[in-house]
């Protein structure tokens, strides 16, 4: 699809202007982190091809947008679904977002990623004339202290009976298939992942796949999986002290979106050094006129127990 230079109000963001963009969202941190992360990554290892947007008036109006939000979406429109940030003392900039007709059809569904709950609620006023939100809620914990514990290695091995190696493209599918926000996100973005971000798994002694854990084109640590047969043999908290070593190295500040009801993933992350910081919310934006041709989420949590 064609890349629009710019809509309504909004303008595509040269190459040259990241740098300053990532130097204002830091200002802003932890509310602007999974915006900022997401630039990052691009700018590092560009991970998915994304569009980042200002506002014309920037910098006097501080609206920013990246096109896609998702990575999947049922007609794979590259404007068919978006990631926003606001500074949460400014949401009345976000005028510019309900009046933006071009980069952004409001009669169709939109897909709109893991958003600040406070810029979220703001778009469901202006929203909610038009159509229903069907909302995923998610806490965001940050770590907040320094990794505690022995440093693990690739070749460390758990308890003689497993051991943590980088992930291959070949386990790919199997991620995919049970990562529960799989009806947003494609099997190739896990594939980029993994052959460019650190993403790691616990390997039984025969060699099988057990757990798992990524981290994400927007510099969350996601997707923590462990098979049934595998759990409560403590692999997820060794996966998660590993992963969270592993992109501090990178010189990014991991967090996780947690579901609100998962105690168990907040108790794992708490005992890592990590806190709640604020809410995230993703939602599908379905007009009236269109409720029954959405692509429906599931009950998911990004962090299942283990």
């Amino acid at each position: 699809m064609e890349i629009q230079p710019e809509g309504k109000n909004f303008r595509l963001v040269k190459e040259e202007e990241f740098s300053e963009i990532l130097s204002f969202l830091e200002k802003f941190l932890p509310d602007s982190l999974k915006f900022h992360q997401t630039l990052k990554t691009f700018i590092n290892d560009k991970v998915w091809d994304f569009h980042f947007y200002v506002s014309k008036s920037w910098p006097e109006v501080t609206v920013l947008l990246h096109f896609p939000g998702v990575t999947k979406t049922p007609n794979g429109k590259l404007y068919e679904s978006f990631s926003v940030f606001c500074p949460c003392d400014r949401l009345e900039q976000l005028e510019e977002l309900e009046n933006e007709d071009i980069l952004i059809d409001w009669t169709e569904p939109i897909y709109l990623n893991f958003t600040h709950e406070l810029v979220l609620e703001k778009i469901e006023k202006f929203y909610s004339h038009i159509g229903a939100l069907e909302k995923t809620y998610g806490e965001v914990f940050v770590l907040t202290s320094d990794v505690q514990g022995e440093q693990i290695t690739t070749t460390t091995c758990f308890k003689e009976d497993a051991e943590i190696r980088q992930l291959t493209k070949e386990n790919a599918l199997t991620i995919h298939d049970l990562y529960p926000a799989n009806h947003m996100e494609s099997i190739e973005v896990f594939e980029r992942l993994i052959e460019k971000l650190p993403c790691y798994g616990m390997f039984s002694k025969d060699g099988e796949l057990a757990a798992w854990m990524v981290q994400s084109y927007y510099g969350a640590m996601f997707s923590m999986q462990t098979l049934p047969e595998f759990r409560r043999k403590g692999y997820g908290i060794v996966l998660a002290r590993h992963l969270t070593k592993k992109v501090l190295d990178r010189n990014y500040l991991p967090f996780v979106i947690i579901r609100p009801e998962n105690d168990a993933s907040k108790s794992l992350y708490t005992k890592l050094g990590f806190s709640k910081s604020f809410n995230m919310i993703r939602a599908i934006l379905t007009p009236f006129s269109k409720e029954n041709g959405t692509q429906n989420g599931e009950n998911e949590s990004e962090h299942p127990p283990n």
